[in-house]
């Protein structure tokens, strides 16, 4: 099964994600992931992404589908896409590389969330600069406070993109860029379209989707499980 998440920055799509891959063995393809990667590793692509991510301005979709199509055709089987397509014309390309390789897209998950609800988690969110792990001040704390977990001498930061002034600058490109996309997926009667609101607890958003993604094809994802556990 091939399905998209799709919701606002902060609507808790990388914590659904975790639990998606856990239930089915999904191949979770994040374009923030990947972007931030690419950026962080000081190439010439990588800069011209920093200019657009710390911003908060959405990346071009001609960089986007560069970036994104060799990970989509390899992981056609199984897929899971967070954070792309993001455009109307990503989702085109999308399509037509799926249909290259006869693995069309089953399913689009989007989540709903409050704007101030966003903001609070967002703002929140500590990253370690050594190993990348998240934390929040309020919802997810280190055990000493300021500190890494695993990194000891590790000091949290306040990534660039995570300031209440670039998190609004998302919100306003998401609505303005990003909505239309599901419109273009509510049009198509092959794609299964999966809504929930993101505000409750993240347990119960999870049993939601997972009990409706079982309704698109439970007979592929229960393959898909018994496969990981042999």
């Amino acid at each position: 099964m091939r399905i998209v998440l799709m919701g606002p920055p902060g609507a808790g799509k990388g914590t659904l994600a975790e639990r998606l891959v856990r239930e089915f063995g999904f191949t979770h393809l994040s374009s923030g992931d990947i972007f931030r990667a690419e950026r962080d590793g000081g190439s010439e692509l990588g800069g011209k992404l920093a200019g657009y991510m710390d911003a908060g301005r959405l990346v071009p979709d001609e960089i986007v589908v560069e970036m994104m199509a060799k990970a989509v055709t390899g992981a056609a089987e199984g897929m899971m896409l967070d954070g792309f397509p993001r455009t109307v014309a990503q989702a085109e390309a999308l399509d037509a590389q799926l249909a290259k390789v006869g693995k069309p897209l089953d399913a689009v998950v989007v989540m709903t969330v409050e704007t101030d609800v966003i903001v609070g988690r967002i703002c929140g969110r500590r990253a370690c600069p050594a190993c990348g792990r998240l934390y929040h001040v309020s919802f997810m704390p280190p055990r000493r406070e300021g500190y890494c977990d695993d990194c000891a001498d590790a000091k949290l930061i306040l990534r660039s993109d995570d300031t209440e002034e670039v998190v609004r600058r998302r919100l306003e490109a998401y609505y303005g860029q990003t909505e239309p996309v599901i419109g273009y997926y509510r049009g198509r009667r092959s794609v299964k379209m999966i809504d929930v609101n993101g505000n409750g607890e993240a347990a119960e958003v999870a049993a939601k989707v997972i009990e409706a993604l079982r309704s698109v094809s439970p007979e592929g994802l229960e393959g898909r499980e018994r496969g990981d556990q042999a």
